[in-house]
């Protein structure tokens, strides 16, 4: 099993570790309700570090990412991130990522360059589909994900504690806009506007070697503000009530964006990209499936396969993500339903056992503050 930079340290303060995407991760240090609470209202740092890095660079290297992925590169300038996802040739979801437009100084004249960032469960696989296609564009390709470290701090105080170890203008950087800089003394780090939260907050991409040093710098920064260490536990509910997909739950090889809500990142006007007929196919003919939140009328949580029923007993769909939310302090999940079911407020019901739960479609997400 695989371990992050990370692990003796997590291991000494003692969290909870687990498996998880062929890695061993830290699941919850103090619990998960307390480190959901820190994110929210303070600050949480996050070791991701399991994350796939791949650079593509070259003078068709936009091309390439045009290609194999469903939103549009071209709109990137030098310094912004996009979500996207990798279609399969069946118009399923090979893999959701970041792509990064980076800036070319080290590239040779007409180059571009560009960092993806990818679920650790599917780094093999992802290089593999992308290495297909490569072969057909002036491009290179390097996997540079052991060597790379990354680590999130989330939450309302992220900027407050982390203006204090970098040279970055925090003030300056929009959501999903990154630059490099200093944090902490170490150089060359990606500090990017984004996160998996909801809470607000950045990801900092650095040298692995880095990693206990850069841990130890926020952590000793963040003390007044309460920042805490938090696991992969809180950062699933934490997504779950932004209504973020989570790859092998919500989305997979099988699942078309456009049923799982993510047209807006499926531009099918850009051009030629893998899988864009079978996608354009289902949008002309009308989604049959779609991807909701859902309340649970209990204090019941509603687990990953339980199955979904119309409130008139006819078998639905199945729960692809549940939890208790811990801000909301009901349970929620995610599922795929009929289209026809899907309006805010429809009716169904989760079977939990023996048992039958009253549940309500709502909107996503489900925090909207």
């Amino acid at each position: 099993m695989k371990t992050t930079p990370l692990t003796d340290l997590h291991q000494a303060l003692g969290a909870k570790m687990a498996p998880f995407a062929g890695y061993l991760m830290p699941i919850s240090y103090s619990g998960i309700q307390e480190e959901h609470k820190a994110v929210r209202e303070r600050a949480g740092l996050f070791d991701v570090s399991h994350m796939g890095e791949f650079i593509v660079k070259g003078k068709q290297a936009l091309d390439l990412i045009q290609y194999i992925t469903s939103n549009d590169v071209s709109k990137l300038a030098i310094g912004q991130a996009q979500y996207s996802c990798m279609p399969n040739s069946h118009g399923g979801i090979i893999d959701d990522l970041l792509v990064y437009r980076l800036d070319e100084d080290q590239c040779s004249e007409g180059e571009q360059a560009f960092m993806l960032v990818v679920n650790a469960s599917n780094i093999d696989k992802d290089w593999d589909n992308i290495q297909q296609y490569a072969v057909q564009f002036d491009t290179r390709i390097v996997n540079i994900s052991d060597q790379s470290a990354l680590l999130a701090l989330q939450g309302p105080k992220a900027a407050e504690i982390l203006q204090q170890l970098t040279d970055v203008d925090l003030s300056q950087l929009k959501y999903y806009h990154f630059a490099k800089g200093s944090v902490a003394g170490v150089g060359n780090v990606i500090v990017s506007a984004t996160g998996y939260t909801g809470a607000g907050g950045y990801e900092l991409y650095f040298n692995n070697h880095h990693a206990v040093q850069l841990w130890d710098a926020i952590m000793e920064a963040g003390k007044s503000a309460g920042v805490m260490p938090v696991g992969l536990g809180a950062r699933d509910t934490l997504r779950l009530e932004m209504g973020y997909c989570l790859y092998g739950n919500d989305i997979d090889d099988t699942t078309s964006p456009l049923e799982a809500g993510l047209g807006w990142i499926t531009k099918l006007k850009k051009g030629p990209f893998v899988g864009k007929e079978k996608i354009e196919f289902l949008k002309q003919q009308g989604i049959s499936r779609k991807l909701v939140g859902f309340t649970v009328q209990d204090r019941r949580v509603p687990r990953h396969d339980y199955l979904l029923f119309s409130a008139t007993g006819q078998e639905i769909g199945r729960v692809t993500s549940g939890t208790m939310s811990p801000t909301l302090g009901i349970p929620i999940g995610m599922g795929y339903v009929p289209a026809d079911l899907a309006k805010p407020g429809t009716a169904i019901q989760v079977q939990a056992g023996s048992k039958f739960l009253a549940a309500e479609v709502t909107g996503l997400p489900f925090l909207t503050d």
